[in-house]
């Protein structure tokens, strides 16, 4: 791959065929290309055409694909449940477009940019700046942030720079392919004596954050609001001097999804703006958002801090242990359970629905032969819960596993007999039976009366119940990402050092 002293190299001997009247047109078109395929490589990106799916192909499938990291300046878990910043902002979007929200977390070896390309994902949140690399890869929404990058050092330093000159003698160890890297590169050519440290790209800025902050490092740099997030339960951290200024944080998709991109425009200017004097104003909505993840709550420390939790947490949620030990007595995914139980009651066993169910898997004391009150004991709960999902596999158990799982969480949550209907009425529209996917379009159909008014259980709200398995089974391939990324580190802990952070 072209490194950047190589296309200095170029650029210089193009100015001296110039200088000396030769013609460079062969040699500067040769000089773009090269530019482009190392920019193409610098950002990952493999793939040469994005898919079309755009607005309309989105709102088809009901489904919107947010490409992201585990980090807590974008995505995380909570105690079980999906929490971070840029996870709220897009899950607001998505529902005010009635559109149910997936999450795609990057692998240390994929590339954002083709999981884009390729439709795994319709836009890229994860608190991304606005660089002219990227711009030629990707199409930027409106802003919805501002943020200064700060160089940030360890306390073990026997001095704290005030400004960037006094940063001389400092190595600052960053990825090549971040924002971080051509600023630096930016002071140089203005003439300040900078020490640049490059290190793999699968080291994310939190990951160097947690490096700076136990001494091994001396200092990089970083978003002043992932600073401030990571401040919280990262000791022996320090604010340095400010290396750029209102830096404008957005959302990428692809360069051929305008209508997406005006919809999602639309959506961000009616949170965050500018007035008249370049000002930013933001709405109470973002205000919260931020407050809540960068700036006044201690969310984000209680979680990344073991030790500040009440009680022990698994990497998953705080009955891992428990729903590991279920899950093996019934011959059961523990993931699923865990996916499950975060739908069903967010891990609150005390939770009781609108319609009776109770405790940690939410379950209905008319259907269980236990005495109400022990459902509340999350043990009990999570044994019957298993119990009744079991019966559900058991019955499907002639499907394929895909199948299998989908007709048995339709069943737990809207009952035998409304996937029973279902079932006759794709059979009398001449589709397969055994498919969920044709199965989800009848459950959307039987909240029609001129198909539930034929039907033995009448009415049923379809569109929870498909939502319901849609937003599980994507719960469930999250949890399968972040307990990969999790074993790749190495950590054993449930924080996300280490774990790519896209900025």
């Amino acid at each position: 791959m072209k490194t950047l002293q190589d296309i200095l190299s170029v650029k210089k001997y193009c100015i001296w065929l110039l200088a000396i009247g030769i013609a460079l047109s062969v040699s500067c078109t040769k000089q773009t290309k090269n530019e482009e395929i190392t920019r193409s490589e610098l950002l990952g990106v493999s793939v040469e055409k994005p898919i079309e799916r755009d607005l309309a192909e989105i709102k088809r499938s009901g489904v919107l694909r947010m490409i992201t990291s585990y980090s807590s300046g974008a995505y995380f878990l909570h105690r079980g449940i999906q929490v971070g910043f840029e996870y709220e902002l897009v899950r607001e979007f998505a529902k005010q477009n009635d559109l149910a929200l997936e999450v795609v977390i990057t692998a240390p070896d994929e590339s954002p940019y083709d999981l884009l390309y390729k439709g795994e994902g319709d836009l890229i949140a994860a608190n991304y700046t606005i660089t002219e690399e990227r711009e030629e890869i990707v199409e930027f929404t409106r802003p919805y942030n501002l943020v200064n990058q700060i160089v940030v050092l360890s306390d073990e330093l026997d001095f704290e720079p005030e400004s960037i000159s006094e940063l001389e003698g400092i190595p600052i160890t960053i990825r090549r392919n971040s924002s971080y890297y051509k600023s630096l590169e930016s002071l140089r050519e203005q003439g300040f004596n900078l020490q640049i440290n490059v290190v793999s790209e699968d080291m994310d800025t939190e990951s160097l954050l947690f490096q700076v902050a136990n001494g091994t490092i001396a200092a990089t740099v970083a978003d002043d609001n992932i600073f401030f997030a990571t401040s919280k339960y990262m000791p022996g951290l320090v604010a340095g001097p400010q290396i750029t200024e209102r830096d404008e944080i957005a959302w990428a998709v692809r360069p051929n999804s305008q209508d997406l991109k005006t919809r999602m425009d639309r959506f961000l200017k009616s949170h965050f703006r500018y007035d008249e004097e370049g000002i930013p104003k933001r709405s109470a909505f973002l205000n919260i958002l931020r407050k809540k993840y960068y700036e006044g709550s201690s969310q984000i420390a209680e979680y990344f801090n073991p030790e500040l939790e009440e009680g022990p947490i698994g990497i998953i949620s705080p009955y891992d242990s428990l729903l590991q030990q279920v899950a093996a007595e019934f011959d059961l995914d523990w993931l699923m359970l865990t996916a499950i139980a975060a739908q069903e009651s967010k891990f609150d066993p005390t939770s009781i629905s609108w319609a009776g169910a109770v405790g940690l898997m939410q379950v209905l004391p008319r259907f269980s032969e236990i005495p109400e009150d022990s459902l509340f004991v999350p043990e009990i709960n999570a044994r019957e819960g298993a119990r009744i999902i079991k019966e559900h596999l058991d019955h499907y158990a002639y499907m394929d596993s895909t199948n299998q799982w989908r007709f048995a969480l339709a069943t737990y949550n809207a009952g035998m007999g409304h996937v029973a209907d279902a079932r006759r009425l794709t059979i009398d529209q001449n589709k397969n039976p055994n498919n969920w996917d044709e199965i989800s379009g009848s459950l959307l159909k039987l909240m029609q009366r001129r198909y539930y008014q034929n039907a033995r259980y009448g009415f049923c709200r379809g569109i929870e119940t498909v939502r319901y398995v849609n937003e599980i089974m994507n719960r469930y391939e999250t949890y399968e990402a972040i307990l990969a990324m999790n074993e790749f580190r190495g950590n054993g802990i449930p924080g996300i050092m280490g774990i790519k952070t896209l900025n």
